[in-house]
């Protein structure tokens, strides 16, 4: 874990609020893992401010990228930041996915949950299906980086029906599902956003009897595990996401 002086070296907004991020951190761009989160202290808050966790878009090349959206003050603040300012970055956080996989991986991510699971599609090799909702088309994000990553195949769901399927993202999903126990064939669940989904696609894994990976996102303040603020009950007891997580196994997940 590194406290590192990054440099800003490109901010982009993307439309609907979201926006791009990427600094340069050499330090830890090498040692990050898809799933992990870095800690930022936001340039333009005070400095009793806490600092931000955001998940890992992309790394490499010396470089981290993050995807957010502008919610609160904090974002709000980090909007400011521009090319060449200084922004201490804290990382990497957290336990991640795994880069390896037994059968075909099924990616499955919804709003800016999406941002970690474009990182593990650059790092989990061959045929990956990558499924993305949202509420409506403009939920619906990195869908042209993804579409240039190698092995990746795309299915999209929006609740209104905007673009891609109409309805929840699961129901690509069980399509998908359906078609590969018709024909033997093995996969692993991974998983990022809201909790609804998180639970739905947990609970296929675990009823397929095939393996699943969730990262829960909770509020993670001091992202050391000293807070106790972003506990996730599991089946070993009351475990925190900044240290024990993000990402944890389906099975072991308790829900409600």
């Amino acid at each position: 874990m590194l406290d590192e002086r990054a440099i800003a070296v490109e901010h982009a907004e993307i439309g609907s609020g979201y926006r791009y991020l990427v600094f340069e951190a050499p330090g830890m761009a090498k040692d990050l893992v898809p799933g992990q989160f870095v800690h930022v202290k936001v340039p333009a808050l005070e400095e009793s401010a806490l600092r931000r966790p955001f998940s890992v878009f992309d790394a490499g090349d010396g470089k981290v990228t993050i995807l957010y959206k502008t919610v609160g003050r904090g974002t709000k603040a980090l909007n400011s930041a521009k090319p060449g300012d200084e922004i201490r970055v804290l990382g990497p956080l957290g336990h991640g996915f795994p880069c390896r996989c037994d059968g075909v991986p099924l990616l499955v991510g919804g709003g800016y949950g999406v941002a970690p699971l474009h990182f593990l599609s650059k790092r989990l090799p061959g045929r990956k299906l990558v499924f993305v909702g949202g509420r409506t088309e403009h939920d619906l994000l990195a869908l042209d980086r993804l579409a240039g990553i190698d092995g990746v195949e795309l299915r999209t769901a929006t609740n209104d029906g905007s673009a891609g399927a109409k309805g929840l993202v699961t129901d690509p999903l069980d399509v998908v599902i359906a078609e590969l126990r018709s024909s033997g064939e093995k996969f692993e669940l991974f998983a990022c956003g809201p909790d609804p989904m998180l639970r739905a696609v947990a609970m296929r894994a675990v009823e397929n009897g095939m393996k699943g990976w969730i990262s829960m996102d909770r509020h993670m303040v001091c992202g050391v595990g000293a807070c106790y603020a972003c506990i996730q009950k599991t089946v070993r007891g009351n475990s925190r996401c900044c240290i024990e997580g993000p990402v944890f196994a389906a099975k072991d997940l308790v829900w409600g």
